[in-house]
């Protein structure tokens, strides 16, 4: 049987709206549209700090403790005021950097583009080697060997955790493949079982040291670092928690129902206040065949038809027809902690989370030491979750922290709004008072150890959430994805990314949480627990921002800010926040709702600028802006760019990023310019000393790409006024010009050799020179901070 991956044979193909990709839905979320909802209940509708905290401050005061510790360490990540319940931050040491916003990029431009002042640089792409054995990159002859041994595939959730001025440990979740642009048309006609193990071992997790000459310098990969480690499709996992061992859980390969294998359609993810990474195991449905029968299997999603990558003929287990297999899906769609300092740990699911369709997961810890996560079901008109930990973080015991997310209570949320409702039509149109808001309460799932759903078990509760949470009342979603809570504030933050079959015929109709008829364009919910108690089962909440472009959507809304001073934002997806205390927006479908490229934009949050959406950077064509990472006391900015040139094909790509425009610092032994688009990290870093604007620059018009030819990416913005750029003494200013496809890739850095992590003496001298770099830093900031 052979993968055919045509846009014409894509379920998709003609219901798609706009510019988004049929081959998205056929891959990642397999056709989720054309299945019909699956919550058909008649509910009412309804990390990044962390990083930066534990990388940064956590490198200050440590004596003898060596740079795995500071990973470990959750002293200033996890501490809460006494007073106020929210996890602590020194004030004044960081903030948020300068930027003018550059100008929306057309959906048909192939560019990575940054504002003035900055430039961008690859990390690491897929196919990149990590150990000393990985093979050599070979785009014509790829094995599913060689991929176990190389970077993974479709980035998502990545963080970058510094452990000391010039070390680093990046993690990765590579969330699905696109096989019809990563092997030749040949080869799937062909050798489809080679193609199809390929794939296998391009998804899953990569943790990757990295390593720079100076803090302002860019990262680079080692390759075979002591800590750099592939999660496969054959890594054992361990189940922790109530449904551990549970008879719903247990396969002929596992009986005891204690250790799955694999991890697949990870999307977003957290990182700890202890120093490990949540990953979220997401559009699992995708991957399994099932008799498609069952209340279980409809509530999620499942059905008898082959899969897009028809697994289920190289291994039985993603059949579960098969006896002996019938419960192999239900060891899918879990929260999964992973500890990137210890590459011989066991990764675990926690079951005490829910099994759903997780974007990610995201800590915080509460004024009594409980720890609270948030997270979502990205699917239409599924719900929000919230887990509360039954024992208390204990400061410096990482041991006793990482059994935190073992044992708790498990909660979905009921939003009602308060204004009228006859205002809420559907329109979108702000109510008369002002704005969407609301109270809330968080509905019992598992309390103390017992069941609080009538007839089911805490295992089923666990192993079927979703019945569990459609029982209770929740309030249904517009896809809630990325949920993350803000340290300096307490507030908790949920990208709605879209709903376009809201109010449609036979489907629930808008309410004042998801307020718009065929949500296209998306919203942010802000909530505030009560008392600023994370561990309250009460809240309230706003709406902070209903996204669109105000060019073609009038009822697009943001706090209040002027519409005419916003950049035009559609379909958040992931949310991080600086130290400052802004949210930073990552986008996925903006091409399909207002016809440019995905990006990545800030939002104040507070004072008179409440609301104001300033676009950061614009991906290439056809891409998603992944896995946002803002070290704003570097002003350095990641991301993850995931399927660039998706809608193309090995023999005609509609993308050549990045290699057509940066060498990649393992271009000499990862492969150099290939001729297709390959998911990359890319780095985003001011320039050493751009020379000043003198007069406002013309705006540049782009140049679609038709065809696989190189197109140079613009590097500065297209905004027309200038503005101060940022300085940074000594920086190395990275090329900016476009890498020539005829000419051998030199390697820029990554050597074969692992660096050991850093000791105290060098823990001691890091915090010497962050301390140096964030006095320079402020300066900056002040001078280069726009105009309103």
């Amino acid at each position: 049987m052979v993968i055919n991956l045509g846009l014409t044979t894509l379920p998709m193909a003609q219901h798609v709206k706009g510019k988004r990709s049929a081959v998205t839905c056929h891959l990642k979320c397999a056709n989720a549209c054309t299945q019909g909802v699956c919550n058909t209940s008649s509910n009412s509708y309804f990390r990044d700090i962390v990083s930066a905290q534990m990388s940064r401050r956590a490198l200050l005061g440590f004596g003898t403790a060596g740079a795995a510790a500071l990973v470990l360490a959750p002293a200033l990540a996890g501490r809460a005021d006494a007073a106020t319940g929210i996890a602590g931050t020194a004030v004044g040491e960081t903030g948020a950097f300068g930027f003018t916003s550059i100008d929306p990029v057309p959906y048909t431009v192939d560019s990575f583009v940054v504002p003035e002042g900055f430039d961008w640089t690859p990390i690491i792409r897929w196919g990149d080697p990590l150990f000393g054995d990985s093979p050599a990159f070979d785009v014509q002859n790829q094995t599913p060997e060689a991929q176990a041994r190389q970077f993974g595939y479709n980035v998502d959730y990545t963080d970058i955790i510094r452990t000391s001025a010039t070390t680093a440990i990046l993690f990765v979740n590579h969330e699905y493949t696109n096989e019809n642009i990563m092997v030749p048309a040949a080869q799937l006609e062909g050798d489809l079982d080679r193609v199809r193990r390929v794939g296998m071992k391009a998804h899953g997790l990569s943790v990757v040291e990295l390593e720079r000459a100076s803090e302002t310098a860019p990262w680079t990969p080692v390759v075979g670092a002591p800590l750099n480690r592939r999660f496969l499709d054959d890594t054992v996992y361990a189940f922790t928690g109530p449904a551990a061992g549970s008879p719903l859980l247990r396969t002929v390969d596992d009986a005891a129902g204690t250790s799955p294998r694999g991890t697949f359609g990870n999307c977003s993810g957290g990182t700890t206040p202890w120093g490990t990474i949540l990953s979220g195991e997401e559009n699992f449905n995708g991957y399994f065949r099932s008799a498609g029968v069952s209340e279980t299997d409809q509530r999620y999603g499942l059905g008898d038809a082959e899969t897009a990558r028809g697994w289920e003929n190289v291994d039985p287990r993603f059949d579960a027809r098969t006896p002996g297999y019938e419960n192999e899906v239900n060891r899918f769609g879990w929260i999964v902690e992973i500890d990137p300092t210890d590459p011989a740990s066991t990764p675990r699911k926690h079951t005490s989370l829910g099994r759903l369709k997780h974007e990610g997961a995201n800590v915080i810890v509460a004024a009594n030491g409980k720890v609270v996560a948030y997270t979502g079901d990205d699917e239409r008109f599924d719900y929000l979750y919230k887990f509360v930990s039954r024992d208390a973080f204990v400061e410096g015991d990482r041991a006793h922290n990482m059994t935190l997310l073992e044992n708790g209570d498990l909660y979905v949320a009921r939003f009602t709004g308060d204004s009228p409702a006859a205002e809420i039509d559907g329109s979108g149109a702000l109510p008369s008072d002002g704005g969407f808001g609301g109270t809330g309460e968080w509905l019992p799932l598992v309390v103390g150890g017992a069941s609080a759903v009538d007839s089911m078990s805490v295992e089923e509760v666990l192993v079927y959430t979703r019945l569990a949470a459609d029982a209770v009342g929740a309030t249904k979603m517009d896809r809630p994805e990325d949920v993350q809570p803000n340290l300096l504030t307490g507030k908790v933050y949920v990208a709605c990314t879209n709903n376009s079959d809201r109010g449609t015929e036979g489907k629930d109709v808008a309410d004042e949480t998801n307020p718009r008829t065929e949500n296209r364009d998306g919203h942010i919910v802000e909530i505030t627990e009560d008392a600023g108690d994370q561990t309250s089962t009460t809240f309230t909440w706003t709406l902070l921002l209903v996204a669109g472009d105000p060019a073609q959507n009038t009822t697009a809304y943001f706090s209040g800010f002027p519409v005419d001073q916003v950049s035009p934002i559609s379909c958040p997806d992931n949310l991080a926040f600086d130290t400052a205390g802004n949210l930073w927006i990552s986008t996925d479908g903006a091409p399909s709702s207002i016809g440019y490229n995905d990006g990545l934009f800030r939002v104040t949050l507070e004072g008179p600028e409440r609301g104001r959406v300033e676009q950061f950077l614009s991906v290439p064509a056809e891409a998603e802006t992944c896995g946002p990472v803002v070290h704003d006391d570097e002003w350095h900015v990641f991301v993850s760019v995931q399927h660039p040139g998706e809608d193309g094909t090995f023999e005609a790509p509609t993308s050549v990023f990045p290699d057509a425009w940066k060498a990649a610092p393992l271009a000499g032994v990862g492969g150099g310019y290939t001729g297709i688009p390959r998911p990359t990290v890319v780095q985003v870093l001011p320039v050493a000393a751009p020379a000043p604007t003198p007069t406002p620059s013309e705006t540049p018009t782009p140049t679609p790409t038709a065809s696989a030819t190189p197109t140079p990416s613009p590097s500065a913005s297209a905004t027309p006024t200038p503005t101060a750029a940022p300085v940074i003494p000594s920086s190395p200013s990275p090329s900016a010009t476009p890498a020539d496809p005829s000419a051998p890739l030199a390697p820029t850095g990554g050597g074969v050799v692992g660096a050991l992590l850093a000791g105290a003496g060098a823990l001691a001298a890091a915090g010497t020179a962050f301390l140096a770099r964030r006095s320079r830093s402020g300066d900056a900031d002040e001078a280069a901070t726009p105009e309103a």
